[in-house]
C-alpha cells in the first residue's frame, strides 16, 4: 500500500514474436480509475523475485494470454490448442498458489480463470467449437465494448451488481470444463458454459472468462468488478 492507494501486481502479457513482454492498457487503466496502482511483473520463474512481488504487492490481476498448456491438466494437447507459454502458466500458477495460502486478492480475467481452474486440479476444453455444443458465439470481433452474449450469475457476484443475469463480451476459444473442487461457480453463459468462479472464505480469489478491462468504461458491471478487487485488496 502506498499513501492508502493498493499495489496490483499484473502478470505480463508476451509476445513470442517479438520476444517481448507488453501490457493491454485497459487492464491497468481499469484499476487505475479504482485508486490502485498498477505494476506490470517481468515474466520469471525465479521464486526469490516472484516472493518480493508477493511481498510488496496488495493483490494481483492475471489477465488474457496464450492458451494455457494441456500438460498442466494431464491432457494431450489437440490440433485446435493454440500457441502456449509454460514459462507463463507456472508463474501464474506460483502466484496462484501463493495468493490462496497467504489470503491475498486475486481476479483472473479470461486465461486468468482457465489457469486459476488448472492450478488447483480442474480441466479445460481446448476448443470450444470442436468440443463442445453451442449457438453462442464466444469469440467475438470489434468492437469489444458491447455485449456478446448473456450469463446468470450467482453469490458474490450476484451480491455485487444487483442482479441475475447481465451481458457481457467475449473473446476466447478455451474454457472451463471441470471445475476445480475448491471452486464455486458463480457466472454460467447461456449455453452452460462455466464464466465465474470463486473460493469461499477468502477475501477475494474470482475468476471470470469476459473482459472488464475492455468494457469498463461503457458497462457499470466491469467498473463494479475492478471496484470490489481494489475495495478488498485494501483491507
Amino acid at each position: 500500500m502506498f499513501n492508502n492507494r493498493p499495489v496490483i501486481g499484473i502478470m505480463p502479457l508476451y509476445d513470442k514474436e517479438k520476444d517481448s513482454f507488453w501490457m493491454h492498457p485497459g487492464y491497468m487503466k481499469g484499476l487505475q480509475k479504482q485508486g490502485a496502482i498498477t505494476l506490470m511483473l517481468p515474466m520469471t520463474n525465479d521464486v526469490h523475485d516472484l516472493n518480493y512481488f508477493l511481498k510488496e504487492c496488495d493483490g494481483f490481476l492475471i489477465p488474457g494470454g496464450q492458451d494455457v498448456d494441456p500438460s498442466s491438466y494431464k491432457a494431450n494437447k489437440s490440433e485446435k490448442c493454440g500457441e502456449t507459454c509454460i514459462g507463463r502458466d507456472l508463474m501464474d500458477q506460483y502466484i496462484i498458489k501463493k495468493c490462496y495460502e497467504m489470503d491475498k486478492p486475486l481476479l483472473g480475467i479470461c486465461r486468468g480463470i482457465q489457469i486459476m481452474n488448472v492450478t488447483f486440479g480442474g480441466s479445460l476444453f481446448q476448443d470450444i467449437e470442436s468440443e463442445y455444443n453451442s449457438n453462442v458465439k464466444h469469440l467475438m470481433v470489434k468492437p469489444y465494448n458491447r455485449v456478446q452474449h448473456r450469463v446468470d450469475i450467482s453469490g458474490p457476484l450476484k451480491d455485487l451488481i444487483g442482479e441475475t443475469n447481465i451481458g457481457v463480451n467475449s473473446y476466447h476459444h478455451q474454457a472451463v470444463k471441470d471445475v476445480a473442487s475448491i471452486f464455486d461457480v458463480m457466472a454460467t453463459s447461456e449455453d452452460g458454459l462455466v464464466e465465474g468462479i470463486y473460493i469461499k472464505d477468502k477475501k477475494f480469489i474470482w475468476g471470470i472468462q469476459w473482459h472488464p478491462e475492455l468494457s469498463y468504461i461503457t458497462f457499470d458491471e466491469s467498473e463494479k468488478i475492478f471496484r470490489a478487487f481494489i475495495k478488498a485488496c485494501k483491507k
